[in-house]
């Protein structure tokens, strides 16, 4: 199976989220992508559109080797098996962390003028277009855990069935359409991966808000 594109992929989501319909459910898509699914998720059930931005702290050996991730306000998740297997120095990790939160709060001040979210009791659903190694979402999950939501659903369109194992302890339900346990990339399972730039995300959040 593959998704025409991220519009497709998120609306085939929609009928597992029906329960949240009426619930005052936010959802919280990953830049850049996930804002477009996340976007076809909100208008099917009537909920709240915003985004959140994790950035991937990469090994300074192979920056698409993710190390871990980091929020804007600096929660961060470090993957310490890989850290150690490498041999990575404390001080790079702090020092890309460090770059890569100002990353993120330069991406929220464009995208949404803030830095502030009220999550509190709400219904969440965490909103990616895919997940590789789960880096950042898991940095998400951590992050949205602190903020006190009702529940937290992770609703994403494909990702490998050996990080749907140590993802599904942490939420309070996953929905998924594809787990595959041969995983190259997201990309694989779309005909239409095309970038989603900064100006894409901005228009999607206007109407989804």
């Amino acid at each position: 199976m593959r998704f025409k594109d991220r519009v497709h992929a998120g609306s085939l989501l929609c009928s597992e989220l029906a329960y949240l319909k009426g619930k005052d459910a936010l959802i919280l898509a990953i830049a850049r992508g996930g804002v477009i699914v996340g976007y076809a998720i909100a208008q099917c059930i009537d909920a709240t559109l915003d985004v959140i931005v994790p950035r991937k702290i990469g090994s300074p050996y192979n920056p698409e080797l993710a190390l871990g991730a980091v929020m804007h306000d600096g929660k961060c998740y470090i993957n310490e098996h890989i850290a150690r297997m490498l041999s990575v120095e404390q001080g790079y990790i702090q020092s890309a962390k460090e770059e890569r939160m100002k990353e993120s709060v330069r991406m929220l001040m464009l995208y949404r003028g803030s830095t502030q979210y009220s999550i509190e009791g709400r219904h969440v659903v965490l909103v990616d277009d895919g997940i590789a190694t789960g880096a950042t979402v898991l940095v998400s999950i951590a992050w949205c855990r602190d903020h006190r939501p009702a529940s937290i659903t992770l609703a994403v369109p494909v990702m490998p069935r050996d990080v749907y194992e140590v993802m599904k302890g942490k939420v309070d339900r996953i929905v998924s359409l594809l787990l595959p346990v041969d995983f190259g990339a997201v990309g694989e399972f779309y005909e239409d991966f095309s970038p989603v730039s900064d100006e894409d995300v901005i228009n999607v959040l206007s109407k989804g808000r």
